[in-house]
């Protein structure tokens, strides 16, 4: 066994055949998320990748940036997974005048039937499971700054006291790419929180066909249940169980490292790219690639994985120079030439 496999089995394939009970427990997984995928498509149509891109952040227990202009069903986006995988959801409408205290909540002074006084916290909104965070970029700075605890810890600080958050928590923020006035572009810290950016674009002709004529009639569909919240918990347990090649390893690894400009062997890289993906995109990476194969019905992770899963990890992870602008060089085209460097 090799030094990094000695280190950290899951990292590598072993060497003995995989364990018949965790093939029994992904090949369930699978069936369930297909299930799941299958409901969510009912009343979401034309976005697959949309939905497996989501699933593929809530499985690996991340959050997901979604961008998109208005109208492409990103908040029946995620009232369908609230239904569909059993989740208490919420929604805050973020705007300018929006503070902390409204999302996560404040102590208020009460007096008991004895006189005697104190404070009880009630709870924001964020104490929920799926929490979506609708124009995350319309609050102020300090606003937004309230969420970086609860993403990372899964607990808010209030007045001093510390208030765990239920499990599992999700936060699924929506951006408008269009209008930007009056807008807080996020902080890197932020953007290196969200697991993933999925970007969603317009239906096909047939989607959106299908989408007159179930949406402007009086027999709407509405989404069922299929998972509860501890399955879906159950499920992201498992998937961190999934085991992973070492060359799955390296590539990832490479891809990461060569996006930024300190390591990149990647002469362009250096150039266009001001900064770039910190080890959280690494974790990121092989999180969602052991979660899309479980998604496709597959037992472990392939490059190929790495390959499709590239932009929606990195794409938020890095940033042009002044350069990259002046040229017309877009991220997308520096994840396309990292992509090479991977094979």
């Amino acid at each position: 066994m090799s030094e990094t496999e000695a280190l950290n089995p899951a990292v590598s394939i072993p060497d003995q055949p995989a364990d018949p009970a965790l093939l029994e427990d992904v090949e369930r997984l699978g069936s369930q998320i297909k299930a799941a995928r299958a409901a969510i498509g009912r009343v979401i149509f034309g976005q697959q990748e949309v939905i497996d891109g989501t699933l593929v952040t809530l499985l690996s227990g991340g959050h997901c940036l979604l961008i998109g202009v208005p109208g492409l069903a990103k908040t029946r986006l995620v009232q369908t997974l609230g239904v569909v995988l059993g989740l208490d959801a919420k929604r805050v409408q973020f705007t300018p005048d929006l503070m902390p205290a409204d999302i996560l909540g404040s102590e208020v002074l009460e007096q008991d039937e004895s006189g005697r006084r104190g404070f009880r916290f009630i709870p924001g909104p964020v104490f929920c499971q799926l929490l979506m965070a609708d124009e995350i970029n319309r609050a102020s700075p300090r606003t937004q700054s309230a969420l970086l605890q609860s993403m990372q810890e899964h607990k808010v600080s209030v007045a001093g006291h510390y208030h765990d958050l239920p499990a599992p928590f999700h936060v699924l923020a929506t951006q408008n790419p269009i209008e930007q006035e009056g807008t807080y572009p996020l902080p890197e810290a932020q953007l290196d929180r969200f697991l993933m950016q999925v970007d969603i674009g317009y239906p096909d002709r047939e989607a959106e066909r299908a989408m007159l004529a179930t949406t402007t009639t009086d027999a709407t569909t509405e989404p069922v249940p299929v998972l509860s919240h501890e399955d879906l918990v159950t499920a992201q347990r498992l998937v961190r169980r999934v085991p992973m090649g070492e060359s799955v390893v390296e590539a990832i690894l490479t891809l990461v490292r060569n996006g930024r400009p300190e390591t990149s062997d990647l002469p362009e890289i250096k150039a266009h790219v001001a900064w770039g993906p910190g080890p959280r995109a690494s974790q990121a990476l092989a999180l969602a690639c052991r979660a899309r194969a479980i998604l496709d019905g597959r037992l472990a992770p392939s490059i190929d994985d790495v390959l499709a899963l590239a932009r929606p990890v990195l794409i938020h992870r890095m940033a042009p120079t002044f350069t990259a602008r002046a040229d017309g060089v877009t991220l997308a085209d520096m994840i396309e030439r990292l992509k090479t460097t991977v094979g």
